[in-house]
């Protein structure tokens, strides 16, 4: 007997019983196609454009991540050929917006000049032309002639000053 109430309620939930307008499937012939909706698609395509969106949000903020670690690397770049050049000889004082020529001499010291390495002709007695340089309204020193500029190779010749 359970059986047979068990077989009814099972073939009870099979139809719709309810109004015509809720009904889950058509229940005449001019009602409206109502196609069942396939779950596992549905939740394939929310999550693959959950990962597109995500992926591409990453993707900027690695590129944004990129450009401010550039900017870093270039402020202490900028800081290091500042305090090479406030320990450099240095005989006039700079004007913010002007150029100047970093070189450094023989004995491995660091000298500013107004000259640039093309007036110097036959006179010259630098061991290296560093970089033309330009003072900034901070007081930091923006390098504009990178070329031949690499720190490295003055990181043993360039005594920081300690006193500061």
């Amino acid at each position: 007997m359970e059986q047979d109430n068990t077989s009814q309620s099972k073939e009870k939930s099979l139809y719709y019983t309810g109004e015509a307008k809720f009904s889950p499937v058509p229940l005449t012939v001019s009602s409206p196609v109502i196609k069942p909706i396939d779950k596992n698609k549905l939740r394939a395509n929310a999550v693959e454009s959950m990962h597109m969106q995500a992926n591409q949000q990453i993707t900027m903020l690695r590129k944004q991540a990129e450009l401010i670690m550039q900017q870093v690397k270039d402020i202490e770049e900028r800081l290091k050929i500042s305090e090479l050049i406030y320990t450099a000889e240095m005989k006039f004082k700079p004007v913010i917006g002007q150029l100047y020529h970093l070189y450094q001499k023989e004995d491995n010291t660091f000298l500013v000049s107004m000259i640039a390495p093309a007036e110097w002709g036959r006179s010259k007695t630098f061991k290296k032309f560093v970089s033309t340089v330009k003072l900034l309204a901070d007081h930091t020193w923006e390098v504009l002639d990178k070329s031949s500029l690499n720190f490295d190779d003055f990181e043993e010749a360039t005594p920081l000053n300690q006193d500061v």
